[in-house]
């Protein structure tokens, strides 16, 4: 049988069933096995309880999205997982994989003409004192791909290693698994993995910002929990507590966010975050740190909406109320990471970017990025700690908002002596006495916007690959780049050319930079996650885009696929 350098499983089953114990293990036998892999969830609307899926794709390359199709839909039980049939598309080679005395696999999984292998897995279990389905699964799982049994022992070893009188039973019941999966005729093997391997990490898109922000010395985090950004503020209590930092959880989010600000305007690097009705209720206290000059990051996971949307699911709309959700001219950062571990290396920029220019920084990450745990290669090493120009104490004559060169005048520490000056929300004169003055505001305005525009970026504003010839180009962010990247990979042997620009900088837009990058382009084709084309009219709105530019864009809760751009791609090419 031919192996596979890729290849997709879905667990599934209703809740209580382990199928999310069972797919990280088998992520991590995965990584341990030496493949790169990642894995997204799915579950119901129910508060507790729901159904879930745990989809997988491990692969022999790098990989930072889904494929097409799955070749195995495995389910613990059939409760209501028909409801995620648009999320596991299958096809004619795909293989189904149930326990008989659960009932048969809804119609609309069969209508794709999979086949179908029986495994009794509840009874299995039963067989083995203390023994779980989801673990005799996970067995038969591995056996199906090919996966080495002291790989998937190390997994379920560092699951259950503190928990002794689970790992015998739990151990017993994979072997059970993979013994009955001898009777499955329909297989999946891996190829083998790389031979050298480099140090790779095992981390979701929001351990990876919390330990960016951590990186870029942040040390104070307020905040309130909100789905899908509460693993981020989770993972950072702890790692918080081991740098000499602190997380405080607020009554709601214009506490949290206001707990932020009075931490950064007392010194320390501070953040929060959220998600898209969180900072919708944050825009006004994030207006204030414009106007005060007070650097803070918000990582928004974005989530789909408007309103409570779909918590669990994935859309880019907060463009635009993060780039123009603020009242006034009130110029501040946004940034996008585009992959999992990119939300290490993007938010510890934020972090650093927030600081030096003194304004808040909106991280926009989303869903798929911020949940998806993923075998990555390890994040690129930047230099970390932060640099913010402060004002010695004594400073004579100390105005707090002179108006600089640059932009950026010395922020003096509350309590150093002779340093008092007033920071608040009103239009002020340079020592930030509050004014009406036109001259003042005039001023100000100016000083607010220079520091942003004035400021040299570097080389890590965008994602700049493909064809440097080629006349035509894609625009994105975020996490559709990984399909994005993908697709025009498939499509290359088609004859399908083109440069890829993932933008990292989204505000203040570098303008000059990517129309240097566009230079010679005769089409542009801006992809994004969302209903209204928001980073197209954008993007429109800021700079003349070359040639012939169009936009492909729908809204969550489904991601691109590499099969889906590629088919884009053809048609866009030969239009």
């Amino acid at each position: 049988m031919q192996s596979a350098r890729s290849v997709s499983v879905v667990l599934a089953g209703s809740g209580g069933a382990g199928v999310m114990t069972a797919g990280n293990m088998l992520l991590e036998a995965a990584a341990h096995a030496g493949y790169y892999a990642l894995m997204t969830r799915s579950s119901g609307p129910q508060i507790r309880g729901g159904e879930a899926a745990a989809m997988l794709r491990i692969a022999c390359e790098p990989i930072e999205c889904m494929e097409d199709e799955f070749q195995v839909l495995a389910a613990v039980d059939w409760e209501n997982v028909q409801r995620f049939n648009a999320e596991i598309p299958l096809g004619d080679s795909s293989l189904i994989v149930g326990d008989p005395d659960q009932g048969n696999p809804p119609d609309v999984f069969l209508k794709s003409g999979a086949a179908r292998a029986s495994l009794p897995l509840k009874k299995i279990a039963k067989s083995v004192p203390e023994g779980r389905a989801n673990m005799v699964l996970l067995g038969a799982l591995a056996a199906l791909l090919g996966l080495p049994d002291d790989a998937v022992a190390r997994a379920v070893e560092r699951t259950l290693g503190k928990r002794p009188a689970a790992l015998a039973p739990s151990l017993a019941a994979v072997a059970a698994g993979r013994a009955a999966a001898a009777g499955i005729a329909v297989r999946f093997p891996l190829s083998p993995p790389p031979a050298t391997r480099a140090p790779r990490w095992l981390l979701t898109g929001n351990e990876a910002a919390g330990y960016g922000a951590i990186k870029g010395g942040v040390r104070f985090v307020a905040a309130y929990p909100i789905t899908p950004a509460t693993e981020l503020l989770e993972w950072m209590a702890p790692a918080l507590a081991q740098v000499g930092g602190t997380l405080v959880q607020a009554e709601d989010e214009l506490a949290s966010v206001n707990m932020a600000i009075g931490g950064s305007y007392g010194g320390v690097p501070s953040l929060t975050a959220t998600s898209g009705p969180g900072l919708s209720l944050m825009v006004e206290a994030l207006g204030l740190a414009v106007a005060a000059e007070i650097p803070i990051v918000v990582v928004d996971v974005m989530r789909v909406g408007p309103s409570t949307g779909i918590p669990t699911k994935s859309e880019q709309g907060d463009l635009n109320i993060a780039v123009h959700g603020l009242h006034g001219d009130a110029p501040h950062l946004v940034l996008a990471p585009n992959s999992v571990a990119d939300c290490l290396g993007t938010t510890q920029w934020a972090v650093q970017l927030a600081e030096a220019l003194q304004t808040p920084a909106i991280v926009l990450s989303d869903q798929f990025l911020g949940q998806a745990r993923s075998v990555v290669d390890r994040p690129e090493d930047f230099p970390g700690g932060c640099s913010r120009v402060t004002a010695g104490a004594g400073t004579p004559g100390y105005k707090r908002y002179a108006v600089t060169e640059s932009g950026v005048s010395p922020m003096a520490i509350p309590g150093s002596a002779g340093l008092a000056y007033t920071a608040d929300g009103l239009e002020h004169a340079e020592r930030g006495t509050p004014s009406s003055q036109a001259s003042d505001h005039f001023a100000q305005l100016d000083k607010r916007r220079r520091k942003l525009t004035a400021h040299d970026y570097g080389a890590r504003w965008a994602d700049v690959e493909g064809e440097p010839a080629a006349d035509c180009a894609i625009v994105t962010f975020g996490s559709c780049t990984g399909p994005v990247r993908e697709g025009l990979a498939l499509a290359a042997p088609d004859g399908v050319k083109a440069r890829l620009i993932s933008l990292r900088l989204l505000a203040p837009l570098p303008a000059l930079q990517l129309l240097a990058a566009l230079e010679g382009v005769q089409r542009v084709l801006v992809i994004e996650q969302n209903q209204s084309a928001q980073l197209y009219k954008y993007l429109r709105a800021e700079c003349d885009l070359p040639g012939r530019a169009t936009s492909l864009h729908r809204p969550g809760a489904l991601q691109f696929s590499p099969g889906e751009i590629r088919r884009h791609l053809l048609e866009w090419s030969r239009a």
